[in-house]
């Protein structure tokens, strides 16, 4: 169930703390077994804090609906979530950051990394790259009518 959340879904949440302030930024990704991959600046603080193997949330909801009712108090929403704990490493390589990408450019849209000219080196050393390994994660999903 978790990987077929995961897989109909690309926009993930990435919850990190530095220096004890917490942190929630939406990020597009890519999975591969219990692999994501998440991308960016090489720049952009979140990527390069994740490098350093600091604990990482990753949250990813799939809206299915509103569930309305007569009553304000019983309106809810259908939906299927998976929250993942674990840790960034960050890939240097220049093949496994391209494979990387390729990967996440197919979860996000099936088909198009063969429609697109490929990264340049130029463009991979300005481009960061994480595999978020998913040591734990728990799915849950809200399906149904309102309560009456």
């Amino acid at each position: 169930m978790i990987h077929a959340i995961l897989d109909a879904g690309f926009l993930a949440h990435i919850g990190f703390q530095i220096d004890g302030q917490p942190f929630v930024i939406p990020t597009l990704y890519g999975r591969k077994e219990q692999t994501l991959y998440l991308h960016g600046s090489v720049a952009s603080r979140m990527l390069r804090e994740l490098a350093t193997g600091v604990s990482v949330c990753v949250t990813v909801t799939l809206p299915d609906g509103l569930v309305l009712a007569r009553s304000a108090f019983h309106h809810s929403m259908n939906y299927r979530s998976v929250v993942a704990f674990g840790t960034a490493r960050k890939l240097d390589e220049l093949a496994e950051k391209a494979e990387a990408l390729r990967i996440i450019s197919e979860h996000v849209l099936p088909g198009r990394w063969a429609d697109v000219r490929r990264p340049t080196e130029k463009e991979l050393k300005a481009t960061a790259v994480l595999e978020f390994s998913i040591e734990e994660a728990s799915a849950k999903i809200r399906g149904g009518a309102a309560a009456r």
